[in-house]
């Protein structure tokens, strides 16, 4: 499991660096990036995914399809 971020939609605010448990997430050459091979989506540290509780876009972060 894990997430992406919608390049379209992000306005690289960066509130969701410092909430991820993994250090999944990284500043890209144009938007922050999720790395799918370590995002877990949080599964063991925390109930629901923290970037997106904390990101201020709606649809901004989803699930990545498998």
């Amino acid at each position: 499991m894990s997430l992406y971020i919608v390049a379209e939609e992000c306005i690289s605010c960066g509130d969701c660096l410092p909430v991820c448990p993994t250090d999944s997430i990284k500043e890209g050459a144009i938007v922050f990036e999720i790395n799918k091979k370590t995002c877990t989506e949080c599964n063991g540290d925390y109930d629901e995914p923290q970037c997106v509780k904390v990101c201020p876009i709606d649809n901004c972060i989803l699930p990545l399809a498998a």
